[in-house]
């Protein structure tokens, strides 16, 4: 893409193949609480930041639990698969190499936590890829709102025009391009019912890394 000088990367979805996870943790910290896992539920959390989902799933289903119990049993439920189980997607890593290589400056916004990311990075080889990696919790606001990319980017040292952001979720991909991001979709099984959406909103869609491989 044409004056593009960084791109940022959301992780779960995007770089990695990980959405099977959260539904893993969903079900099995709801089960054993024994309250049903509803679609409604999952569609408000999954763009929050984690303490934010945290504090909602307290709230909604009155748990005795404080959020920071909440928070360290989620990731505790999590942190085994992540080091050692998560892949990237294919051919991401080639891809994340290709465009470094060629000068563009490369960055995560997750609203996922260090504490999982940073082991699941080094195991597929993605650490060392990027100059920053940016968290919702540090904005304070989830993906319903630009802040997280705009943070990113000032990190970055670059203009919102003068990015493109990889995502996978709508809420994501709205609050990119309502500040003059570019945007590339990256389909995952987890948002097929948002699928025409997500493609009506992006710049350019795509299934696969090697699309963009392919482009040189």
């Amino acid at each position: 893409m044409k004056d593009i000088k960084a791109a940022i990367f959301d992780l779960d979805g995007t770089l990695l193949d990980s959405m099977y996870v959260w539904e893993k943790v969903d079900v099995d910290f709801m089960t054993q609480r024994g309250i049903p896992v509803s679609k409604e539920y999952t569609d408000i959390v999954r763009s929050m930041f984690f303490e934010t989902a945290a504090a909602y799933t307290k709230e909604t289903y009155h748990l005795s639990e404080s959020v920071e119990e909440i928070m360290q049993v989620w990731l505790d439920m999590a942190h085994s698969e992540y080091a050692n189980n998560v892949k990237a997607k294919p051919y991401v890593v080639d891809y994340l190499k290709q465009l470094k290589n060629s000068g563009t400056i490369l960055g995560i916004a997750t609203s996922n936590n260090p504490y999982l990311l940073k082991p699941c990075l080094e195991h597929n080889g993605m650490d060392g890829i990027f100059s920053c990696i940016c968290y919702t919790s540090e904005v304070g606001l989830n993906k319903s709102s630009p802040d997280i990319y705009l943070y990113t980017a000032e990190k970055l040292g670059v203009k919102p025009e003068e990015c493109v952001v990889f995502e996978d979720i709508i809420e994501g991909l709205k609050s990119a391009k309502s500040v003059g991001m570019k945007t590339v979709a990256v389909y995952d099984s987890s948002n097929d019912d948002y699928m025409d959406e997500i493609k009506a909103t992006a710049d350019r869609f795509i299934t696969s890394y090697k699309e963009m491989l392919d482009l040189g």
